[in-house]
């Protein structure tokens, strides 16, 4: 159990020893154990079709560009009671888990002081310019936990991005778990990853990021930091990773369990709004390979810029027909904060489109559709945004690339970025199959794909969804996965060459008996399965858990299975039961010892085969 700097004590890593709240299930028993940019020789990049007003087959009869809408507040040095509407905004939001607000908050290069943004559900903080250090609060960007009586462990849905930090006290807060992710963000001190008291938290991920002082995970159970540069790095208590990240720990799983590779093989940071004087554009970071240390760090990153004039500005009021006539007429789409109904689904077809979404913006699929489709077609972005599964059942929610997908897409890949999938929690949603990537050389960077365990909609038929995530493309990256609690595989992978870089995993909670979830001769689908037909996969850092509390004699016989073949490996794997409800058999196949008791202790495999 990692020790705390205050005379507090940290949490007992066993959650059997704490009541179990109501409505809260696992979630409440997880243990805690600069340099001005220049912006003019970025003005004219992109081709010459993307900076025209008419799309190539004649002029347009959908505008581009135009007002961000209600729920984009911007905010410059000069604004009279910033505090007093970040405050409003946070009471809104701070404990709305499945509410409908959705807000972001974008502040214009200068400085800031004296304030604490505190941020709730929903709500997206980011800076406006090129560079993170173009925009510094003297203060804080700050999640705790006090709506859930310091259990950080729901604090998802929420995001900090190309923004500089002086914290107050030396120390910035950020106390989060699934979905919430710190990007482009320069903290000038340290970073507390854990909430006030130290209570129990589950995260979480930091990407492009410097941290000049020490990051303190205290209590968080694993974290995913990528292609970042820190000051130190404190504790670790199940499965910390790390990719390309300077000032990491070194590499030495199982104890202390971090997980450490030097570069990131692919990355590609995800796009994001600036303002090159007064007009907005957004700005496509290059793809690096074999990256380490930020993408920014000599204040001006790599990359083209598009004007939002090449955006269709949706709002959450227009019709999925709306938006495929934007995509037909060659704009991008810059999705407001919101929530979009869709009755057919959005069909992204053109090579280099970009789908950006502000505030948590969500699509809803109506009547079992799918709500958005990618060609197999070059350099694709989507990022930003949630897709909430319907009462009907959709086969499938995200589809990057058609079946059967063969295209090249190696100098120029699709990329999907704090793109997120929730089925049930803010009502009854149904999903076959969640996120289903087919092309080749896609990268997915972060995503949490979650069958609900709590909020409204929720039982083992009433939300029911089989499959996660299903990767039947060749050559994919995925860095930073989280999929959870799925009626049968979380993570199906057949395509060849797949490499996963960090991987966090909970199986169903509810299955109401071992039959529910039997495979065949097999107890039990692993939380990651890997193609009977692979020959060449690789895995670093992936952790599957366990609380069957219907039934706690269900047996699991492994997390994950994978072919017995040299060119399948794993390096990093552990399984946990929490709490002894349900137990592991195995780590991967038949390798690994059991999980035992109501102790929650990891076992742990450091290489397969």
């Amino acid at each position: 159990m990692p020790s705390s700097p205050t005379p507090s004590p940290t949490p007992s890593p066993t959650p059997c020893s704490a009541p179990e709240p109501s409505g809260v299930r696992r979630r409440s028993l997880l243990a805690a154990a600069a340099a001005a940019p220049v912006l003019a020789s970025l003005a004219g990049v992109g081709t010459a079709a993307a900076d025209s007003p008419d799309s190539p087959d004649g002029p347009r009869a959908l505008p581009g560009g135009g007002d961000l809408g209600p729920n984009v507040i911007v905010f410059d040095p000069s604004t009279a009671n910033i505090q007093g509407r970040l405050d409003e905004i946070f009471k809104q939001q701070e404990s709305a888990q499945f509410g409908t607000g959705r807000y972001a908050l974008l502040f214009k290069p200068g400085t800031y002081h004296g304030l604490n943004a505190q941020l709730g559900f929903y709500t997206s903080v980011a800076g406006l310019g090129l560079s993170p250090d173009d925009t510094t609060i003297n203060g804080d960007v700050t999640v705790d936990a006090g709506w859930f009586d310091g259990n950080a462990t729901q604090n998802f849905w929420r995001s900090a991005e190309n923004l500089a930090l002086v914290p107050v006290s030396g120390t910035n807060r950020w106390a989060v778990s699934q979905a919430a992710p710190f990007r482009r963000m320069h903290v000038r001190g340290g970073l507390n990853l854990a909430p006030d008291g130290y209570g129990w938290a589950s995260g979480g991920y930091i990407a492009d990021s410097r941290i000049d002082g020490t990051v303190g995970p205290y209590s968080q159970q694993q974290w995913y930091t990528r292609d970042s540069s820190v000051g130190g790095w404190l504790n670790a208590v199940w499965n910390m990773v790390f990719s390309g990240v300077e000032g990491a720990p070194a590499q030495s799983f199982p104890e202390p369990p971090y997980t450490t590779l030097q570069t990131t093989p692919v990355s590609r940071e995800k796009p994001f709004l600036y303002l090159d004087g007064d007009e907005y554009r957004v700005f496509l970071p290059e793809k690096r390979t074999d990256a380490r240390g930020v993408s920014w760090g000599n204040g001006t990153p790599r990359g083209t810029s598009l004007p939002l004039s090449q955006f269709y500005v949706a709002k959450p009021e227009d019709s999925a027909a709306t938006l495929n006539q934007a995509l037909e007429e060659g704009l991008h789409l810059l999705l407001t904060p919101g929530i979009y109904h869709l009755d057919r689904t959005v069909d992204v077809k053109r090579a280099g489109t970009v789908v950006l979404g502000l505030g948590y913006a969500t699509l809803i699929p109506d009547n079992g559709v799918t709500a958005l489709k990618v060609a197999d077609v070059d350099g694709v972005r989507l990022a930003g945004f949630l897709v909430d599964a319907g009462p009907v059942n959709s086969a499938t929610l995200l589809e990057v690339g058609p079946e059967g997908a063969l295209a090249d897409h190696a100098a120029n890949p699709t990329s999907v970025q704090d793109v997120f999938v929730r089925i049930g929690g803010a009502g009854p949603g149904k999903a076959t199959t969640s996120l289903v990537v087919n092309s080749r050389h896609t990268i997915v960077d972060h995503t949490w794909v979650w069958r609900a365990d709590h909020g409204d909609g929720v039982g083992w038929e009433t939300n029911r969804a089989d499959y996660g995530v299903v990767v039947n493309g060749d050559d994919v990256l995925i860095t930073g996965l989280f999929v959870e609690h799925f009626n049968k595989y979380d993570v199906q992978w057949n395509g060849e060459r797949g490499r996963t870089v960090f991987f966090q995993n909970e199986k169903a909670y509810d299955a109401p008996d071992q039959a529910a979830i039997q495979n065949g001769s097999i107890k039990g689908y692993a939380a990651y399965k890997v193609g009977d037909d692979v020959t060449e996969h690789e895995g670093w850092g992936l952790g599957s858990y366990c609380y069957y509390n219907v039934d706690p004699s269900i047996v699991q016989h492994h997390g994950f299975a994978a072919p017995n073949r040299s060119g399948v490996r794993f390096h990093g794997l552990l399984v946990v039961s929490l709490g002894g409800n349900g137990q592991y058999e195995c780590v991967i196949n038949d390798t690994g010892s059991p999980t035992s008791g109501t102790d929650t202790v990891p076992s742990k495999v450091v290489q397969y085969p």
